[in-house]
């Protein structure tokens, strides 16, 4: 009897390797094949409206009236970019001091027992629905708001303190690991040139860090910029400019939920709305170009 020969390990290993690398290449392929797909989807419904005459490209950008039913009807999208990008700037302007410092507070004035205080806390934020942060912006903070300042409560501001507390995590664990991983030669050489703590926080740690937590804020502010639920429970959902903070607004997310589903597929009404989205799209690929340019500068 002949007794066959058995594989080699080097054999073996040539063939797993073969294997794992097969499956690496199909699943970037189809990644690449899905986002390339999404895109080209979004951006065809989304022009469909300008390359056909239906909508000019400025009335729908710059326009400010928004009725789509009726026998003249008006696509102005302006009010809702408007109301996206003013709630969106207000809770990167709410969240971003907060959360530098609960960072510099984890990492630099208590790193052990505010590390373990904080973190948890922090992930407990991140991994709440977006419902209720809406609930409890609608329960809380409308109210507060309405019964101290002028106004009804629900708007731009109701929106942005919510939206602020939703990108709170993002935030804030970017910058805590942008501080952790700073040298430790960096400070022992500002500690030994006579600079106090505070001294070597605002002119060595912050100054150094700064493109690695202005990612955080950016990444922080795509978050705020595709939220749809949360802020359309507290904002109003009013179609119009709005000229304070405590007036009702709406955002681009709201307007395309709740329209979405009362639209007939292929129409001009629907194909607005899909033009909406492609504004979202190009917005977070700003983002992701804008992190992209920072992490370049982030080199310590």
């Amino acid at each position: 009897m002949s007794v066959k020969p058995k594989k080699s390990k080097i054999e073996k290993h040539h063939i797993e390797d073969f294997i794992g690398r097969s499956y690496m290449s199909f699943c970037v392929l189809l990644l690449i094949v899905i986002i390339v797909s999404m895109v080209y989807f979004v951006a065809s419904k989304g022009i469909a409206n300008f390359t056909s005459g239906e909508i000019k490209l400025s009335d729908f950008l710059f326009g400010k009236k928004w009725s789509p039913e009726g026998d003249n009807p008006s696509y102005g999208a302006l009010p809702f970019i408007t109301g996206s990008f003013l709630v969106t700037l207000l809770a990167a302007l709410i969240a971003s001091p907060l959360s530098i410092c609960a960072a510099l507070f984890m990492t630099e004035i208590v790193p052990g027992w505010g590390k373990r205080l904080l973190q948890p806390v922090i992930e407990l934020l991140s991994g709440i629905p977006s419902v209720v942060y809406g609930f409890v912006g609608l329960s809380v903070i409308v109210p507060f708001l309405r019964n101290t300042l002028p106004g009804q409560g629900i708007g731009v501001a109701a929106g942005a303190l919510v939206l602020s507390v939703m990108i709170l995590p993002t935030i804030t664990s970017v910058a805590a690991d942008a501080l952790a991983s700073l040298p430790q030669n960096l400070k022992e050489s500002s500690f030994a040139l006579g600079a106090t703590r505070w001294q070597t926080i605002s002119r060595v740690i912050l100054p150094t860090t700064f493109p690695a937590i202005m990612t955080g804020v950016v990444l922080g502010m795509a978050r705020a910029f595709g939220e749809a639920l949360a802020v359309q429970m507290v904002i109003g959902n009013a179609p119009f400019v709005p000229r304070s903070l405590f007036e009702s607004a709406s955002t681009l997310t709201s307007v395309i939920t709740l329209g979405m589903g009362n639209t007939t597929m292929g129409s001009t009404h629907n194909n607005a709305l899909w033009s909406m989205a492609l504004v979202l799209m190009l917005m977070t690929f700003a983002f992701v170009l804008i992190v992209r340019m920072l992490e370049r500068r982030n080199k310590i």
